[in-house]
């Protein structure tokens, strides 16, 4: 059975171009079309700071193995940990994990209906970016300060 709706050899994906109403279907503007605000990128910040706490995942299965693996591999892998490269890797997913956190709270506001309005959405948006910063670097100042971590 073939389909109702005429099929274009101009669109690259070879589907239907126009709607059952018989309307042209609305083609997705690219990025370059959007004018950037603070919800669209914090919206792409959310989903790269996911990403890393994929990562970041990984990472700690690694520390769990090299755990279980036994002291000689434990000490190599907590000596790459505590390297100045190892430390900006643990930062950047200190940041992922409170940006992320904050990011989550805001959804959660969104979720109940409350802060959708642009001026309060965008606020919301600022807001989480900048306590998942702060909250990042506090934390890593604090263990600077503590002798937990030194360079």
């Amino acid at each position: 059975m073939t389909s109702p709706l005429p099929v274009s050899g101009d669109d690259q994906s070879d589907r239907p171009v126009l709607q059952p109403n018989g309307r042209p279907r609305p083609l997705s503007p690219h990025l370059q079309v959007w004018r950037w605000h603070v919800t669209m990128a914090a919206s792409i910040l959310h989903r790269i700071s996911g990403s890393a706490l994929s990562a970041g995942a990984v990472l700690v299965g690694i520390w769990l193995l090299a755990l279980a693996c036994g002291p000689e591999v434990y000490a190599t892998f907590t000596g790459l940990s505590a390297s100045p490269l190892g430390l900006l890797v643990w930062f950047g997913l200190t940041l992922a994990l409170t940006y992320h956190l904050a990011s989550g709270i805001r959804h959660l506001v969104w979720d109940m209906g409350e802060g959708l309005e642009p001026k309060t959405a965008s606020l919301l948006s600022s807001l989480s970016i900048w306590i998942g910063l702060l909250a990042g670097v506090a934390f890593w100042a604090w263990l600077f300060m503590s002798g937990s971590v030194a360079l």
